[in-house]
């Protein structure tokens, strides 16, 4: 053969083989080497098929659920770690070097051997000038680890669509049936669980569902605090402060229920604007109230328990930006995503009203105004987005001193009060000597 010939013969056998290689020469048929990644739901009239999926995921969870270490797993850990410790003891901390940290890890079992790596290691390393990380800090990052993976399975349990969200219905009744499991919620009556349940369910929504979807997902539940609170209510000695300061504790649950019957007045299970409007400390604007009532879902133009749990978590927290969110909508009448100065006039014109019926001067308008737009310093100067408001972290504020006259009492004699707490506190301490 010739030069030419060997070469033709060179192209041809790497192009065969190349082709071979990447799939074939046939185009059309590319389609069969993606790997399928979409499958579909079955339909509600294929029952078979629901079954075998539920049957199929409860396995999985289950299976997953048998991979964590178990309580007496935990405490082998414990005595592993406990037995390697490496001195010298910072205070009353035991430590544990990386060569002793991996011989553990080592010792630990299949279940355990996961949580021994490097990166787990560099996370937990401070200050020790020996290079050494704390047993109990450690032991610490697997119990959170296993409490995780063990509440996403419980979770997980719930999800009846299988699509890693809780829709209403499904948090409702992960929620009832962690009631007997929580000593603090011993003395409710049966008759109140069904309020208790949405009581608590509207702070995960109000929260964790800011487009009002309908559903959240069980990361997000996970990622927030709101279920740590809740199983904090599995403490028999949780103290009194942190019972009130717990919206799920059963003495925060009947007090929002509470106040709800007491503007109940007409006994109806729904307030309407007048019932409403003596709600807290009865200062709220009527301009405000008329705008929840607009823009909120109010049967007969009355509110039920549901949206009242909303307004009240709104009022409670106004600091949050799921808050914020809530009465900037109200705030913005004609829904253009920023308040101007008509928008402020309007608000705040309320706010004046009620202290002439109160019999003081009315502040002017232009200084509340400077006020504001001096503590939210928003990109434009002319309209205050409600990025703006939460960038500023005087939201709160600002809200205040155009929906409520007490609010905006407050911020006027701020630094009276200041001033009152002060010499309070110096009076207390002069008693104490």
């Amino acid at each position: 053969q010739s030069e030419e010939e060997k070469k033709a013969e060179e192209t041809e056998l790497f192009t065969k083989y190349y082709t071979e290689w990447k799939g074939g020469d046939d185009k059309d048929k590319s389609y069969k080497k993606i790997p399928r990644f979409y499958y579909r739901l079955p339909a509600e009239d294929e029952v078979l098929l629901q079954k075998l999926r539920e049957e199929s995921r409860a396995v999985f969870l289950q299976r997953k659920s048998r991979e964590l270490l178990d309580n007496e797993e935990l405490q082998n850990l414990w005595f592993l770690l406990d037995k390697h410790q490496v001195p010298p003891v910072t205070g009353e901390e035991a430590m544990i070097s990386y060569e002793a940290y991996l011989q553990v890890g080592e010792k630990a079992g299949p279940k355990g051997r996961k949580f021994f790596t490097a990166r787990v290691y560099a996370k937990l390393l401070h200050n020790d000038p020996y290079g050494r990380i704390s047993i109990m800090q450690f032991f610490n990052y697997v119990m959170r680890k296993v409490w995780l993976h063990q509440t996403r399975i419980g979770l997980s349990l719930y999800d009846v669509a299988g699509q890693g969200y809780l829709r209403e219905s499904d948090l409702e009744n992960y929620i009832l049936e962690l009631i007997p499991t929580l000593p603090q919620l011993d003395g409710l009556e049966k008759s109140f669980y069904s309020f208790y349940v949405c009581t608590a369910v509207r702070k995960f929504f109000f929260f964790l569902d800011p487009l009002r979807t309908g559903k959240i997902k069980i990361q997000d539940i996970l990622a927030c605090s709101f279920l740590d609170d809740l199983l904090e209510l599995r403490d028999e000695d949780l103290s009194k402060e942190s019972q009130e300061s717990n919206w799920f504790s059963a003495p925060s649950a009947l007090r929002v229920y509470g106040q709800y019957l007491n503007l109940d007045k007409d006994h109806n299970g729904m307030l309407s604007k007048e019932e409403l409007s003596r709600y807290g400390t009865a200062t709220l604007t009527s301009v405000f109230l008329d705008r929840v009532f607009q823009e909120c879902l109010t049967y007969d133009g009355e509110m039920d328990y549901k949206t009242y749990l909303d307004f009240v978590l709104a009022l409670e927290n106004r600091k949050e930006p799921a808050a914020l969110q809530y009465i900037f909508k109200l705030l913005d009448m004609e829904n253009q995503g920023y308040l101007n100065v008509f928008s402020l006039n309007y608000f705040f014109r309320a706010i004046q009203e009620q202290m002439k019926l109160h019999g003081q001067e009315p502040v002017s308008f232009q200084d509340v105004k400077d006020e504001i737009f001096d503590m939210v310093k928003p990109k434009d100067p002319y309209k205050i987005t409600l990025q703006d408001l939460v960038n500023s972290c005087q939201g709160d504020t600002v809200t205040s001193i155009l929906i409520d006259l007490n609010g905006f009492w407050t911020y006027e004699n701020r630094e009276v009060l200041v001033a009152n707490d002060s010499t309070s506190s110096n009076t207390g301490d002069l008693d104490d000597t």
